[in-house]
C-alpha cells in the first residue's frame, strides 16, 4: 500500500537531534514523573512503588477504567464507556480511518493540518476533498465552501481544533455550523483536538464529541499534558456504530495500551487542573514573547494564534521555506519546520511552548539570520 511521505515527520527525524535551539517542538515543555507527582501532591515513593509492583500483563483491553473516567471528564456529556485508549493521537487517527473508511468513500479534510488527516484516507482509497484554510480568513474554515464540498456521499469530515500549524481556534458558533453541515450529510465529524484547552483566554473549548451525535474527538497526553513519552491517546464518541468499529479493528492492530503509561496518565487526568494551569501559563507567557518579537521585526509577520502551541510565521525574503529552514539551522543552530511541509510557502512553523530561554535564543537566531538575508 502506497502512502505519501509524511513531510513534517521526515523533516523532524532528519534535523531535530542536532538542533541547538529547537523551536519546532509542538508539545508544551515536557514534564518528568517527579514534576507530575509534585504538581499532584502524590507521594512519589509510594506511586513509584505501586508501579514497580504491577504485573506487566496486557492490562485493561479498552483502557484503564480510572483513566477513561478521567478522559471523559474533559468533556461535558461523555462517560468512560465512550472512550478507548490508543497508541498516541497518531494511533487514534490511524485507527479511526482504518475502522470507518472503505475505498471510494468521500472524505473532506482541512489543510494546512497534520498530514495524517488527508494522506491516510487517500492511501486507503478514499476520495479526499481539501478545504483550504487561508491566512486571509485567519485560518478558519469557510462555511460556504465546506457546504459545497460536503454532500450526501460524504462519509467523514476531518477538522483540527485548535489548528496545527496555525494556532487558529474555531469558535462555538462556527463549530455548530460545521456540525449542522455534517448532520445534513449524515457524515461523521472527527476533530483532532490534541491542543484542546491550551487557550489564550479562559473560554471553554468545546468538543465535537459533545456537540454532535456522530462527532469523534481525538486527544492525547502529548501536547496539552506535556507527556509525549507516554505514547498514549484516545478516541471519544457517543456513536455506538463507530465505537463497535473501533473495538473490532482494535483486536487486530492494538489489543491494549501500555498499563504503566495508563497509570501515569490516570494520575495526570486526576490532577488536570494543576497541569492546565502550568501549561496555560507557559503558552501565554511564551506567546507574548513571540508576539513582541514579531512586532519588532520588519520582515516577519503572522496571524497571531488563539490557542495551541504553534504559529505560522511568514517572511518577506525571496527564498523557499526548505532552504530558509536549512540555512537557519546550519548558521544559527535554530530548528523550525518549513511551511511547505503544510502546503504553505514562504513561511515556517514555530513551536513556542518550549523552555523560555530556548525560545528567546531561537528568536534571536532568527533575527540574526534575517539580517544576513537582507545583505
Amino acid at each position: 500500500m502506497y502512502i505519501e511521505p509524511f513531510l513534517v515527520e521526515e523533516w523532524m527525524n532528519a534535523y531535530e537531534g542536532g538542533a541547538k535551539y529547537n523551536i519546532a517542538e509542538t508539545c508544551v515543555e515536557s514534564m518528568s514523573l517527579r514534576e507530575l507527582c509534585a504538581l499532584s501532591g502524590e507521594n512519589e515513593a509510594a506511586f513509584m512503588s505501586e508501579l514497580a509492583g504491577l504485573k506487566l500483563t496486557y492490562g485493561d483491553i479498552t483502557g484503564y477504567p480510572p483513566l477513561k473516567e478521567g478522559i471523559a471528564s474533559l468533556y461535558r456529556g461523555l462517560k468512560g464507556e465512550n472512550v478507548i485508549t490508543t497508541h498516541g493521537a497518531a494511533g487514534a487517527n490511524h485507527h479511526l480511518f482504518l475502522s470507518l473508511l472503505s475505498p471510494g468513500d468521500k472524505v473532506v479534510s482541512v489543510m494546512p493540518t497534520y498530514q495524517q488527516l488527508y494522506s491516510i484516507p487517500r492511501s486507503l482509497g478514499a476520495r479526499v476533498e481539501i478545504l483550504k484554510l487561508r491566512k486571509e480568513n485567519a485560518f478558519l474554515p469557510d462555511l460556504e465552501e465546506l457546504g459545497r464540498l460536503v454532500g450526501n456521499d460524504t462519509a467523514l469530515i476531518c477538522i483540527n481544533n485548535p489548528n496545527n500549524p496555525s494556532g487558529a481556534l474555531i469558535d462555538e458558533e462556527t463549530l455548530e455550523n460545521i456540525v449542522e453541515i455534517a448532520r445534513r450529510a449524515g457524515a461523521y465529524l472527527m476533530a483532532d483536538e490534541v491542543y484542546r484547552h491550551l487557550t489564550q483566554d479562559d473560554t471553554y473549548s468545546e468538543s465535537v464529541a459533545d456537540m454532535y451525535e456522530k462527532g469523534i474527538s481525538v486527544g492525547s497526553m502529548s501536547k496539552t499534558f506535556s507527556m509525549a513519552g507516554l505514547r498514549l491517546g484516545w478516541l471519544a464518541t457517543r456513536d455506538e456504530k463507530a465505537m463497535r468499529g473501533f473495538l473490532t479493528h482494535r483486536d487486530y492492530d492494538h489489543i491494549s495500551s501500555g498499563m504503566l503509561d495508563e497509570r501515569v496518565a490516570a494520575l495526570a487526568l486526576k490532577n488536570q487542573e494543576a497541569i492546565f494551569a502550568r501549561n496555560r501559563n507557559i503558552v501565554r507567557e511564551n506567546l507574548a514573547i513571540l508576539d513582541d518579537w514579531i512586532k519588532g521585526e520588519k520582515n516577519f509577520y503572522y496571524i497571531k494564534p488563539s490557542a495551541g502551541t504553534t504559529a505560522l510565521v511568514y517572511y518577506n525574503y525571496d527564498i523557499p521555506s526548505y532552504r530558509f529552514a536549512r540555512g537557519l539551522y546550519e548558521t544559527q543552530g535554530v530548528f523550525v519546520t518549513p511551511g511547505d511541509c503544510f502546503g504553505e510557502p514562504q513561511c515556517f512553523r514555530i513551536g513556542y511552548a518550549c523552555n523560555k530561554k530556548t525560545l528567546v535564543a531561537g528568536l534571536n537566531g532568527l533575527s540574526a539570520y534575517g539580517e544576513t538575508l537582507e545583505i
